[in-house]
């Protein structure tokens, strides 16, 4: 097969080197410094296995549209989606201008979208006259290939009413003979179901994360010891005990976004736990703030903007809305992010050295904790009972 992947983020990446061990692809960025850095066997994201696996393949990587879309059996948009607090929807004019600019180049290539979109987005494509399947992607950040090589589920939706049943199913074989595990379940379903598996899944584990959260904020208001509660909850195997370290809040590329998109897709739809949802993630960081506050620091010191660790990621993490409230309060905030090459982040002083930024901070405060830490962990403030994501 010839595919081209749009867009070179964690999933147009890990796909397009996914695919490329058994298919020619080409991707497709605007970004000439991601395009330069593939062509010269290079990841443009933190991912491990991503760097190993692109020095093995041969992927080509470009600006320009018409050499990327121009006989392409099929054309994989992965482009940014955001929520816009206005539109109180998925800004889509992304992944919109792909599908006009490829239908354009290429109107029989099968275009599938793998952005995160509204429930409803690709039924109103296919009715424009688009050839268009939705398939989700489920990835970690930082382990994004991984993810990809060992999936959890396979999902192609089609929409209803069209003759596109057997390329989804082909597709989902495309994807199922690129991965290393075996077996993996495979759900061919209609598009708009597609697009709501997505979000309910993911508004699903930021539920989860929401009620640990709230167990913890319980347990440090009452001075209970949080970790014996989660244990002695997560032997109930219904239960278990994965996704439950609490944090300052869920973040990153998906969950904010997700929860509040579907949330908005419930507008008619009674609803009590998916706003609660939405909700509770505001109330965590508002609490974690008090905390804060009540030690009365005079500079707070915030190590470390990405999310986790093996990510580049700082869109939407959870400490950013922390800093926002501490600021507002007055406190001097200064942080400690190497990945971050500017001087200052939303007017904080970042401070490239970690000795001086650990000398100079009262407080210190860690969404997840690491082990550079340790010297002056009598001033550290996480709520990472795990050391780990």
């Amino acid at each position: 097969m010839k595919i081209t992947v749009v867009g070179l983020g964690y999933v147009g990446m890990s796909l397009a080197v996914l695919l490329a061990e058994n298919h020619t692809v080409t991707a497709l960025d605007i970004s000439e410094e991601r395009i330069r850095l593939v062509n010269e066997r290079k990841t443009p994201i933190e991912d491990t296995k991503i760097a190993e696996y692109i020095t093995k393949i041969n992927l080509t990587a470009t600006t320009n549209a018409q050499t990327a879309y121009t006989n392409a059996d099929y054309i994989i948009i992965a482009t940014p989606t955001d929520y816009d607090q206005n539109l109180n929807y998925f800004d889509t004019s992304t992944v919109e201008q792909a599908i006009k600019s490829a239908t354009a180049i290429n109107p029989t290539a099968t275009i599938v979208i793998k952005s995160t979109v509204p429930v409803g987005f690709t039924e109103e494509c296919y009715k424009q006259g688009y050839k268009i399947l939705f398939s989700p992607e489920f990835l970690r950040e930082g382990q994004a290939l991984y993810d990809n090589l060992y999936p959890s589920r396979i999902v192609v939706g089609y929409p209803k009413d069209s003759h596109l049943q057997e390329k989804a199913t082909e597709f989902a074989e495309i994807l199922q003979s690129a991965a290393i595990a075996e077996n993996v379940p495979i759900r061919i379903t209609n598009a708009t179901e597609a697009e709501a598996i997505k979000l309910f899944a993911n508004t699903y584990l930021a539920m989860r994360v929401a009620f640990f959260n709230e167990l913890d904020s319980y347990a440090e208001t009452r001075g209970l010891d949080t970790k014996q509660i989660i244990e002695g909850v997560g032997l109930d195997p219904r239960i278990g005990g994965h996704y439950n370290n609490p944090s300052f809040g869920y973040g990153g590329y998906c969950l904010p976004k997700d929860t509040k998109q579907l949330l908005a897709n419930y507008s008619q739809v009674p609803n009590s736990i998916i706003s609660a949802v939405v909700s509770a993630n505001a109330t965590r960081k508002d609490f974690i703030a008090e905390r804060i506050l009540a030690k009365n620091p005079q500079t707070v010191g915030i190590y470390r903007l990405i999310m986790k660790e093996g990510s580049d990621n700082f869109r939407q993490s959870s400490v950013q809305g922390i800093m926002k409230r501490i600021k507002a309060k007055g406190v001097k905030v200064i942080v400690y992010e190497p990945k971050y090459a500017e001087s200052f982040f939303f007017n904080s002083e970042v401070v490239a050295d970690l000795a001086e930024f650990k000398a100079q901070s009262d407080l210190i405060v860690a969404n997840r904790y690491n082990a550079d830490l340790a010297d002056v962990l009598k001033k550290v403030y996480t709520r990472d009972l795990y050391f780990r994501d």
